[in-house]
């Protein structure tokens, strides 16, 4: 699998997209099972990659479904590999979605929002004057090893049978219970002014939203997640995936 990946990018600049096509892929590798490395777009929502990929190959071969999934759910918000199987693969999906994920982001510390991102306006504001760079670093060992965090309420998980977002969006408050989680490492690249530019290796679960809330509660202020991009998942690299066009391409 992790072969073909790298074929198809090798593939698409060295051969003309009729002739690689017919050496790639056919409705019987996807129905057969194929693993997709995807960079996802910012702004799209997993669902939406998922959806898009499921119509280009249903446009394609003249067919009404196949089974289309993927393997961790990436915020709209988020950049960054999302891993998309089809047909038999699908099968695999819980296997990978078990793999630790890794992550650069930024911490943008002074204000907290809603949803611990950026896909709700600001909030609440906080005193900054007292944080350093020491108790910067100092703070992110607190987040290393086995922590419990809250998943954000503006999350796709479900309660009584129904997403939290879906609650939180209607003003609803919902009580959640924390979880244990596990962060293999967490490191500061670069500190710009209120900004923390940090690389981070966890488990599956691990709300980088919820890191940057707590972070900022740890320093006695607030904080929020102003970006993120996943860059791996288990061996997988986002260097080896290709966007939406690139697959749309290859299809044609």
């Amino acid at each position: 699998m992790h072969f073909t990946v790298l074929l198809l990018v090798v593939l698409f600049y060295v051969l003309p997209f009729n002739r690689m096509t017919q050496n790639i892929f056919s409705l019987n590798t996807f129905l057969n099972g194929q693993l997709l490395l995807i960079n996802k777009p910012y702004g799209w929502s997993s669902f939406d990659v998922v959806k898009k990929i499921k119509y280009l190959i249903c446009k394609k071969y003249n067919i009404k479904k196949i089974k289309v999934g993927h393997a961790g759910t990436l915020d709209p918000l988020a950049t960054g590999l999302l891993i998309v199987c089809t047909g038999k693969f699908t099968k695999k999906l819980s296997e990978l979605q078990s793999q630790s994920k890794t992550y650069m982001g930024t911490i943008t510390l002074g204000g907290a929002t809603a949803s611990y991102d950026l896909e709700t306006k600001i909030d609440n504001n906080y005193n900054t004057s007292h944080i350093t760079e020491k108790s910067i670093y100092a703070t992110t060992k607190k987040f290393i090893g086995k922590i419990y965090q809250k998943p954000p309420i503006f999350s796709a998980l479900k309660n009584n049978g129904e997403r939290l977002y879906e609650k939180a969006r209607r003003g609803e408050k919902v009580v959640i219970k924390s979880r244990m989680v596990f962060v293999e490492k967490f490191n500061i690249i670069s500190i710009e002014k209120l900004n923390i530019n940090f690389k981070i290796k966890c488990s599956k679960g691990t709300y980088i939203r919820s890191i940057a809330n707590d972070f900022g509660i740890e320093l006695n202020s607030g904080a929020h997640l102003s970006k993120l991009c996943r860059t791996a998942i288990g061996k997988h690299q986002l260097t080896e995936a290709m966007d939406i066009k690139c697959f749309e391409n290859f299809l044609k």
